[in-house]
């Protein structure tokens, strides 16, 4: 898996005009924790609590261990850095993920949203925006909210 995921970068892909590829399962997860870094920095602080959630995410969720998670995160990292727009993420999980994974992407964002558990204003305006940018609904986003809020132990 981390060499799959360290070749996506190293490689140059050699994209076929006749028809489009679906996106792999690790532009997948980058894509996804690079919309979960978002939502960690957008409120002007990337500490220990948002980065260990991201991390125990991408391990739980994406069923890697310890080196897969850091190489994941490295990777994701760098992309999320290098643009100052999301749209190349968000587009990527709405053509790759189905509707159930779409909703569990904004669990995800949840998690790291409560992480510190402060919800900020730019935050729940970046999660409004994501969801609908992905096409998950303002009710099964709120849906998703509610569980994470239960899970984390927020009232």
């Amino acid at each position: 898996m981390v060499n799959r995921i360290i070749s996506l970068f190293t490689q140059q892909s050699a994209k076929d005009s006749a028809a489009p590829h679906p996106h792999s399962i690790e532009e997948k997860h980058i894509a996804a924790i690079a919309l979960l870094l978002e939502a960690a920095t957008l409120d002007g602080h990337f500490g220990e609590l948002e980065q260990a959630a991201i991390r125990r995410i991408a391990a739980s969720r994406f069923e890697l261990n310890e080196d897969e998670v850091t190489t994941l995160f490295d990777l994701a990292r760098q992309r999320h850095d290098s643009t100052n727009q999301m749209f190349a993420f968000t587009h990527q999980i709405k053509q790759s993920y189905t509707p159930e994974e779409r909703v569990e992407v904004m669990e995800m964002l949840w998690e790291v949203v409560y992480a510190d558990g402060v919800l900020h204003d730019y935050e729940a305006n970046l999660m409004r925006r994501i969801g609908g940018l992905i096409y998950v609904s303002d009710l099964d986003r709120g849906n998703a909210r509610k569980r994470v809020m239960a899970r984390l132990g927020i009232e």
